[in-house]
């Protein structure tokens, strides 16, 4: 264990003897230290405040810094005394962004100050998980493991909005978030650290520059190692994610020789897909960087990242003085081997790779897409394929959407041939949502680009991104799962928008609204200013409950229909679509 994570989390020199949760009469006397295989933890109970106890900040690797920089995540070691895991870890270090963390590991106002300042937020040491389970002695739960989003470039499990508390009660469930490497230290893949010449411990994983997704993989296998001793069933696990996170648990889904299998039973990707341009069935043309009318991908083919890992080598090059130019970054790395090459990029500071990945250094141009690799070791080489092959874990599936996905991510409406959306810079847009007297005060006009000022013409240009994009991977991958098995895939379509105006058009249905909801967290968080009214609590509420519910049934069983819905969800291509008035929920199949 490093210093740095045993200064927080340890105290005390006494080895603990196996706990199992018994209780002798009061909340009190429910036991929240435990083993685990690297040793005891300590977490809190907060039966109290949310019903639930809880563990935070658990290492489920090693620090992947130094010379485990960009290589596969090993086992932690295990600690002496007893670790206390009363707060979360340190997110992953990461470029600010409206969804990345503040200076405090949470959402607060300086979120702000570093998207004005650029600073990067969080630390290579962040391979951390937490649990949340009911306040209760019952044993063999369902686990629930999310994973979250944030274009694989940003993201945290200490955000507010990701607490599994309200889900663990509601689901009688053992609740799971993760962290995961983010941007350029995610997915990486340059040829210099692939050289078993230069370094001849180098696994396939190691070169596979899949880093995040192998992240996934440790933490699940950490909940199989352990989470029996948090009363959750290693048998029952479901693993969820949301956005990138959906993009990363079905790349886990599909790898190559069906290693996932065993890690989950049952799988919900949420707004995500994991097509390329050649996936089987996929619209043609496809071409996410033309600017034409095709359909958008969610993965680039392996050349891309190759080259992008080059383009990064070279502006770290040129931004430190080391060349002049393109030509001379050139002639730098000609004239290296492999192993400086790689002695170089560990050598650089973690801040240096993210913040020269941003810019434009030497004419060379923003280097900083991250996603799964279809390399064919750790993601396979064209995941749909692999689904019509039947070479995927054959889990029950439950995927999710929302009813205008791009609303929230209509810088990209240019994509298809449209003029972007929200005007303004993420530095701009945060005050709006995080105060609460300007989120009341902000009309349409103050955040969507002029030439929308009519909101129909809004709307359609914002349909035809979300058929381009989220439907078409939607409808991709949910068709290839169907037939396979026919009877264990569902869908749903969350179609509310009661926000106070002007929030109902500028989002409304927007991808990642549907969160709060399944996980029943309204509050603090980056949208709550905007999602939030007296008004709309009763439909809110009610909406969530239901929502929950079905999540709660689908980790029990694999089916995630409930009496608590009023109405029968059927099997893909039919879809349920999840509102609410003000009042009251509204759940139907069209």
């Amino acid at each position: 264990m490093k210093p740095t994570l045993a200064s927080r989390w340890l105290a005390g020199a006494a080895l603990a003897t196996t706990m199992i949760l018994t209780a002798c009469g009061g909340d009190g006397d429910l036991i929240v230290k435990r083993d685990t295989a690297y040793g005891p933890v300590e977490g809190v109970n907060d039966n109290a405040r949310s019903g639930t106890l809880f563990w935070k900040g658990i290492p489920f690797a090693q620090a992947p810094s130094g010379a485990l920089r960009w290589k596969a995540p090993r086992a932690p070691a295990p600690w002496s005394g007893t670790l206390q895991a009363s707060q979360f870890g340190a997110s992953c270090i990461q470029n600010p962004r409206l969804y990345s963390p503040g200076n405090h590991n949470t959402f607060d106002a300086t979120v702000g100050d570093n998207l004005a300042s650029g600073n990067t937020p969080g630390s290579e040491d962040c391979l951390s998980l937490n649990i949340w389970r009911p306040a209760s002695e019952e044993k063999n739960l369902p686990v629930i493991v999310f994973i979250y989003g944030g274009s694989n470039i940003t993201g945290y499990s200490a955000d507010p909005l990701y607490d599994g508390a309200a889900l663990a009660r509601k689901a009688n469930a053992v609740v799971v978030t993760a962290n995961y490497r983010l941007g350029q230290l995610g997915f990486f893949r340059h040829p210099a650290l692939r050289d078993t010449a230069a370094d001849p411990t180098l696994t396939a994983d190691d070169q596979s520059g899949n880093y995040a997704v192998l992240d996934i993989m440790q933490a699940l296998k950490f909940v199989q190692g352990n989470i029996a001793s948090f009363g959750g069933d290693k048998n029952n696990v479901t693993l969820s994610g949301q956005s990138a996170g959906a993009i990363n648990v079905l790349a886990v889904m599909t790898a190559p020789g069906n290693r996932a299998a065993g890690l989950f039973h049952k799988l919900v990707p949420l707004s995500g897909g994991i097509s390329l341009a050649t996936s089987p069935g996929f619209p043609q043309p496809a071409n996410n960087l033309a600017g034409n009318n095709g359909y958008i991908p969610a993965l680039n083919p392996v050349a891309t990242y190759e080259a992008l890992s080059n383009v990064l080598l070279m502006k770290l090059l040129i931004d430190d003085g080391s060349a002049a130019d393109i030509a001379g970054a050139t002639a730098w790395i000609q004239g290296h081997s492999n192993a400086d090459i790689a002695a170089y990029l560990r050598g650089k500071p973690a801040s240096t790779i993210l913040k020269v990945g941003l810019k434009s250094v030497g004419g060379l141009p923003n280097s900083t897409a991250s996603g799964p690799i279809p390399e064919g070791t750790v993601v396979a080489a064209d995941p749909i394929a692999a689904i019509l092959a039947g070479n995927y874990a054959k889990v029950p599936v439950l995927s999710g959407m929302a009813a205008s996905e791009s609303k929230l991510l209509s810088s990209f409406l240019p994509l298809v041939g449209h003029p972007v959306g929200i005007k303004l810079t993420d530095a701009q847009l945060f005050p709006f949502l995080f105060d609460p007297a300007k989120a009341k005060a902000a009309t349409f006009g103050d955040i969507i680009n002029p030439a929308y000022a009519d909101g129909a013409a809004y709307d359609v240009a914002i349909a035809d991104l979300d058929a381009k994009f989220f439907t078409a991977m939607r409808d991709n991958y949910m068709n290839a799962l169907a037939t396979q098995t026919p009877g264990q895939v569902w869908s749903y379509r969350f179609d509310w928008k009661q926000e106070p105006a002007p929030w109902n058009e500028i989002y409304g249905a927007a991808h990642v609204f549907d969160l709060p909801f399944l996980l029943g967290n309204f509050g603090p968080s980056l949208y709550a200013n905007a999602i939030v009214s007296d008004a709309n609590k009763a439909g809110r509420l009610a909406l969530s409950d239901a929502m929950m519910g079905a999540l709660a049934a689908f980790a029990r069983s694999g089916n995630p229909n409930t009496g608590a819905l009023g109405v029968a969800w059927p099997n893909w291509p039919k879809v349920l679509h999840f509102d609410a008035t003000e009042a009251a929920r509204q759940i139907s199949v069209p």
